[in-house]
């Protein structure tokens, strides 16, 4: 189905796992790679943190290879691949095995009916020492749920805030 409808670019419709932490077609889901461009969380220490209005300034920007997630904090990166989520298709994120192992939690919120953009992933680093998470390597997995029937409403009527990202995107109110 998603090779058909568009709904992944670039699409690979086996799973790479040689060498590299797997990513592509999996057997209930498709493994989502990041790309090579973070924002590390850096807010001054006195800082409390509103998620209604977190400041730019409040982020490093970092490309590259990989990217070392310092101890209990997080980054934000995005995804590889662009998704298009059909009208009548849910999807959950989950984070993938290798990284959960090492204390790297993966957040990625629910991609709504005909939601579509380049993901904005949180990578949190639960350790207390740095991790190292790659870049063009898998990060975490989405699972599809196809509806007998399309949504009344979808994101993309609703307009959305997150439609279309092109770019890692700080929390929006």
């Amino acid at each position: 189905m998603a090779e058909q409808k568009g709904m992944i670019e670039p699409f690979s419709a086996n799973q790479v796992a040689k060498g590299t932490i797997s990513y592509g077609l999996s057997s209930y889901g498709y493994d989502l790679r990041l790309a090579d461009e973070y924002k590390i969380f850096d807010p001054p220490p006195e800082a409390i943190i509103n998620p209604k209005s977190i400041p730019p300034e409040y982020y490093r920007d970092h490309r590259g290879p990989f990217c070392d997630i310092p101890p209990s904090s997080y980054v934000l990166g995005r995804t590889v691949e662009f998704l298009r989520i059909p009208r009548d298709v849910l999807t959950l994120c989950v984070g993938k095995s290798t990284y959960a192992r090492a204390g790297v939690l993966v957040n990625v919120t629910p991609f709504e009916p005909e939601w579509e953009g380049f993901v904005t992933v949180s990578i949190a680093n639960t350790t207390s020492r740095p991790v190292r998470v790659f870049s063009n390597e898998g990060l975490c997995q989405v699972l599809f749920f196809q509806s007998d029937e399309p949504c009344a409403i979808s994101y993309k009527d609703r307009k959305g805030k997150y439609q279309d990202q092109q770019k890692i995107e700080g929390p929006k109110t």
